[in-house]
């Protein structure tokens, strides 16, 4: 039996490993490079989603910004006559060309932000989103107030169930709190990138801690070798500054051994490197929800796996955190 957590301060529950949905939105540009993950098979994703479903996975997290709004249409398109068994987190605040697949500024005025849910509740085919998230990391006090009030008045007008905000900025999210239906946090978070401000903010304001790149980019995945590379289609090879693990769409040496160090700790159980990982997450806090990303089928059943095996026993985090420290 799959157990749920709670999300947050909602009155939602969802079993702890989601989907992330970036990789599925295709190919879109951030300051003239790629933020996409290469190319996508629309059907494929859709199949992939409906094995994710049958799994027992029912929190799907996008972006309007993920293919300037093609994420939200195929999880839509997937998502028809089923829209009951997920729950679906999506994000605004980058604003886009379509045209041209470009993200081209930000705004999270009320103004916008009433444009944005339009927009996005009509892709995902919904009347209501259940989690709807800031997707700017950074901003003044003044705009995340406006922002928060707007998004209240939401909640109170039932387009939206709870709210949250993608953030590495620890106390603007707390600032936040005052805020009743402000419910999670989303964060980079792996074992290989620990977010203890994060995890203690959520745990002591009843947040849920969404984990982005749970995998480190797929590294944790445990296909990667010293040889691979990856092409400038990909976002991992696309020169971004804040993708710390790759480096000109190659590993980074000392990730790689890091992983190699912890690979036997991770495959505890019988799990694989990536089910391992997972299970670190799902141990590293009762608020946790690792969404790893996804374009294929063979990839939702290896991530989703992990529901079945669990968090990792406390042994085995306590021998990782020391290979670890170790190593530096």
């Amino acid at each position: 039996m799959i157990t749920t957590r709670k999300l947050g301060r909602s009155d939602m529950s969802a079993p702890p490993i989601g989907m992330g949905c970036w990789a599925i939105g295709g190919h879109f540009t951030i300051d003239g490079m790629n933020d996409g993950w290469g190319d996508i098979d629309d059907a494929q994703s859709i199949r992939a989603i409906h094995v994710g479903l049958e799994l027992g996975a029912t929190l799907f997290d996008t972006s309007d910004a993920y293919g300037t709004g093609h994420s939200e249409e195929v999880i839509g398109e997937a998502l028809k006559g089923r829209r009951g068994q997920a729950i679906i987190a999506t994000k605004f605040g980058y604003t886009y060309d379509r045209d041209r697949r470009a993200l081209i500024g930000s705004d999270v005025s009320k103004t916008y932000i009433e444009w944005a849910w339009t927009q996005s509740a009509r892709r995902l085919g919904t009347d209501c989103i259940d989690l709807y998230q800031i997707h700017v990391g950074e901003l003044t006090d003044q705009q995340a107030d406006e922002a928060g009030e707007a998004l209240e008045t939401l909640v109170d007008q039932g387009r939206i169930r709870a709210w949250g905000w993608s953030t590495g900025n620890v106390a603007a999210a707390r600032r936040m709190l005052k805020f009743p239906n402000f419910v999670s946090i989303q964060q980079s978070l792996n074992v290989l990138n620990d977010a203890p401000e994060h995890i203690n903010l959520c745990e002591t304001g009843r947040l849920a801690s969404l984990n982005n790149s749970p995998l480190a980019m797929g590294l944790l995945s445990g296909k990667f070798g010293s040889g691979s590379q990856l092409p400038k289609s990909d976002v991992r090879a696309a020169g971004h500054s804040w993708v710390r693990d790759f480096v000109d769409g190659k590993p980074r040496p000392e990730v790689l051994q890091k992983i190699g160090a912890i690979r036997d700790l991770l495959q505890t159980g019988g799990r694989t490197t990536a089910q391992g990982a997972l299970g670190w997450l799902l141990a590293r806090s009762e608020n946790t929800f690792p969404i790893p990303g996804f374009k294929t089928e063979a990839q939702v059943r290896d991530n989703l796996g992990a529901l079945q095996l669990g968090a990792l026993p406390p042994p085995v985090m306590q021998e990782i955190d020391g290979v670890l420290a170790e190593l530096g």
